[in-house]
């Protein structure tokens, strides 16, 4: 079960992703591209972190501001980690699997399978670089994706 509960948890290290949305935001696009989760999973919050930035450097490089970026899910699940030390005479520390709840040590996002994780809207000239950021952007995730295209209507 995910660990949400925030009101119960008395420190949890605050999401590394710094923006959810990029670009310009104001602008209607020709065109959508989707970057779709295929299996379920949980993604960690320095994943999103590292995707958003290797998708938004390629994006800003090649057009510029004429795009808008993002990123759709919100790393809500606390992750807990059981810390244990290994090595020389470091016996006394470990209590092993007694009283194993374990500290928070950073937030995931839970996915669906065709759920949408990054969006890009572009023109038709930046439909090739859109469909390249995006294929870099999900080798950062620990996910298999698909990218989908569509044109939007207004």
């Amino acid at each position: 079960m995910p660990y949400t509960r925030k009101k119960y948890i008395g420190g949890f290290p605050p999401p590394k992703i710094v923006k959810f949305t990029m670009g310009d935001t104001k602008t209607k696009f020709e065109y959508q591209a989707q970057l779709i989760a295929q299996k379920e999973a949980q993604i960690r919050h320095s994943a999103f972190e590292a995707a958003r930035i290797a998708v938004n450097r390629l994006l800003s490089e090649k057009l510029g501001e004429n795009y808008v970026l993002r990123i759709l899910p919100y790393p809500h699940a606390i992750l807990r980690e059981n810390k244990m030390i290994f090595g020389a005479h470091a016996d006394r520390l470990q209590d092993g699997m007694k009283r194993a709840f374990g500290k928070p040590v950073g937030t995931a996002a839970r996915v669906r399978p065709n759920q949408a994780i990054i969006q890009v809207g572009v023109n038709k000239d930046g439909i090739e670089t859109a469909k390249q950021a995006l294929k870099r952007g999900g080798a950062k995730l620990p996910v298999t994706c698909r990218i989908a295209l569509q044109e939007t209507s207004d």
